[in-house]
């Protein structure tokens, strides 16, 4: 996969991140299949709306389907399904993959979603992109972006960008996207976890308050800096420094989000599943593993799993 002649691509999971980009992708003239559960009537009748700060767009007709069987092989796989339903990714991509051709992308939240891909397919086959932005979706087949933000992406060996991810990284910025190839998938999941591990949580936590409210608290805006720091020395026990400068532009790009609902939050308010697993469970147990004092994650991960279970 290489420059920017059209792809067959399938989204896995068309909800906000999904189908956000999977709809930019499809803007700019590649075939993109979206695979839809309860959207799908909804989205085969009257597309996508797609609406950012600064333009919308109707996107209409799509590609969607019910059934991942009617999409067959594809060159690019975008895998944004919530990381609770990772136990499906065995029966739902293996229909999708052109074996030694088809690229697999993850946009999912939190660690692990690599781990759990590269038990299905080699991972020079497998990309992970971290997204840095603000994307809901706020009726059927209506999606609002709140903050543009931005696309990492990084080799799934861990080590430096190889072609194909530079590859990925060039499609989404030929669609519009901020993007950019990474060297290191470690540090880049940690860096998002900075966000996600407060924000996430304490939207939740904090009795279902969207990110301005956390800021106006004196006591949740320093809980959400403890957390950071928390991450941030788990980060440095595995070799990735995270500068005091990104912990502080945590609060200035949340700022900029006005009311806010995490995604995490909007799964809660729900009933649907919160992914608790990956971006609490697994970065306090990593941390943990390398002998860090993670209290106030521990307490977080420990609130948020009996708020889930006891709704």
């Amino acid at each position: 996969m290489k420059g920017f002649r059209p792809q067959k691509i399938a989204i896995v999971g068309a909800g906000a991140i999904g189908a956000y980009y999977g709809c930019l992708l499809a803007r700019v003239g590649h075939e993109v299949h979206f695979l839809l559960r309860g959207d799908f009537d909804v989205v085969s009748r009257e597309g996508f709306h797609v609406r950012t700060r600064e333009t919308q767009f109707h996107l209409h007709p799509v590609h969607a389907h019910a059934d991942v069987d009617d999409i067959g092989f594809c060159d690019l796989v975008i895998i944004a399904i919530k990381t609770s339903n990772n136990a499906a990714l065995a029966q739902l991509l293996p229909p999708l993959e052109a074996p030694g051709h088809t690229i697999f992308l993850t946009l999912q939240n939190g660690m692990g979603n690599v781990e759990t891909l590269a038990r299905l397919f080699p991972p020079g086959q497998i990309v992970a992109g971290l997204c840095f932005t603000c994307i809901n979706r706020t009726a059927p087949g209506v999606i609002e972006n709140y903050h543009a933000g931005r696309i990492q992406f990084a080799d799934a060996t861990g080590g430096p960008a190889r072609a194909h991810t530079h590859a990925v990284a060039e499609m989404f910025a030929a669609a519009g996207v901020a993007s950019k190839a990474v060297d290191s998938l470690e540090r880049a999941l940690w860096l998002k976890l900075c966000w996600n591990v407060p924000f996430n949580g304490l939207a939740i936590a904090g009795g279902g308050i969207t990110t301005d409210r956390i800021l106006a608290s004196p006591p949740l805006r320093d809980l959400a800096r403890a957390l950071m720091h928390e991450v941030q020395e788990a980060a440095a026990a595995h070799g990735v420094e995270i500068p005091a400068n990104h912990v502080a532009a945590q609060f200035s790009l949340t700022e900029g989000m006005g009311a806010y609902k995490p995604s995490s939050l909007i799964d809660f308010v729900s009933g649907r599943p919160v992914e608790i697993s990956a971006i609490w469970g697994e970065p306090l147990r990593r941390g943990q593993a390398k002998g860090v004092d993670m209290g106030r994650l521990a307490c977080l991960h420990s609130l948020l799993r009996h708020m889930v279970t006891s709704r």
